[in-house]
């Protein structure tokens, strides 16, 4: 069965737990660079969270993963509320699957 996860500082993830999410807790960016390296290598891990201040931080290392079906990572807003790097990374993968923009057209 395939999980879903998540990354994050204590504050923004340990509610995930209560709808069974794979929680686990970065206290800085390298602890959350070798919790990412080892859910992305296990094959049961389907989709990845990660707020968003550490998938900045991380963006080469995610970057490894963007044209594999699984893991899917995905940037969420942390504790602090959201920096706009998840949604602009949501806008530039479904400009990629599609070949124009189809989100924010004003």
């Amino acid at each position: 069965m395939s999980k879903i996860c998540i990354i994050g500082d204590r504050d923004s993830v340990i509610g995930f737990m209560a709808i069974g999410f794979s929680v686990h807790e970065a206290e800085d960016v390298q602890t959350a660079s070798d919790i990412l390296s080892t859910l992305a290598s296990d094959e049961e891990n389907a989709i990845i969270f990660i707020v968003e201040n550490y998938a900045m931080a991380l963006e080469e290392q995610i970057a490894k993963y963007k044209d594999f079906p699984t893991p899917a990572i995905i940037p969420i807003p942390g504790k602090d509320g959201s920096t706009g790097y998840g949604m602009a990374n949501i806008k530039h993968a479904a400009e990629r699957a599609v070949g124009t923009d189809i989100l924010f057209k004003e």
